[in-house]
């Protein structure tokens, strides 16, 4: 589903360079469970960013469901974060003055869906995030682990293959991360890829699989049992 090849990301500033990525290489099967995880600066947000088509790299290959995510085009590349990836963030990216059901309806908006089945379907992904009970609420009325369920269920609304989630709880106290993290446990079992970032071992952990970042490069790749 997901290769990267010797995938490298160098930034320039101010005649400085400073390389996030360096020979970057790994596959991601469909269905998978991994955990990218790092200290901060290891290049952990650069890779999500080119992972999820919001940035290219300075050299190497992204393959994304067999195709060169390099010689696609603007329109091509926005398709893909609107259809193929759902995206989960640390900051939930929620607009405020938007109910839980109208901020889980945004992608299908732009994604061309009728009104009706945009209602449809963010009332069943709320319900499967389990608030089916503040569809009329806004942000500032829901505690952090809810606002994520919302982000949650904004992301699934277009039937991504692939969760892509930074740091999803780098803002929750200790007992809404765990009920987030099952929850992409749930994801995954049910069809889900599901690839998350973050610098919290006890996270990684519940991953089937953890990525290791240091200093751009990958130091390990492990299986959990």
């Amino acid at each position: 589903m997901i290769e990267v090849k010797k995938l490298s990301k160098t930034y320039s500033n101010g005649g400085v360079e400073t390389q996030a990525l360096v020979d970057v290489s790994f596959k991601v099967e469909k269905g998978e469970f991994v955990a990218i995880i790092g200290p901060s600066g290891s290049g952990k947000s650069t890779l999500m960013h080119i992972l999820g088509a919001l940035d290219k790299p300075t050299s190497g290959e992204y393959i994304l469901n067999g195709k060169n995510v390099e010689n696609m085009k603007k329109d091509e590349l926005a398709e893909i974060r609107n259809k193929e990836i759902g995206f989960v963030f640390q900051s939930y990216n929620l607009l405020p003055r938007m109910s839980s059901l109208k901020n889980v309806m945004l992608p299908m908006a732009y994604g061309g869906i009728p009104k009706k089945e945009r209602i449809k379907k963010a009332e069943k992904m709320l319900k499967v995030v389990g608030l089916e009970d503040k569809l009329r609420s806004v942000p500032n009325q829901l505690s952090g682990g809810q606002k994520q369920r919302v982000a949650i269920a904004r992301a699934l609304t277009m039937e991504p293959a692939i969760i892509l989630a930074d740091e999803p709880t780098g803002n929750l106290p200790t007992n809404q991360s765990n009920e987030i993290i099952s929850l992409f446990e749930e994801l995954n079992k049910n069809g889900h890829t599901v690839i998350i970032i973050t610098h919290n071992d006890d996270i990684a952990k519940k991953a089937r699989r953890v990525l290791t970042l240091v200093d751009g490069r990958i130091v390990s790749d492990q299986k959990n049992i």
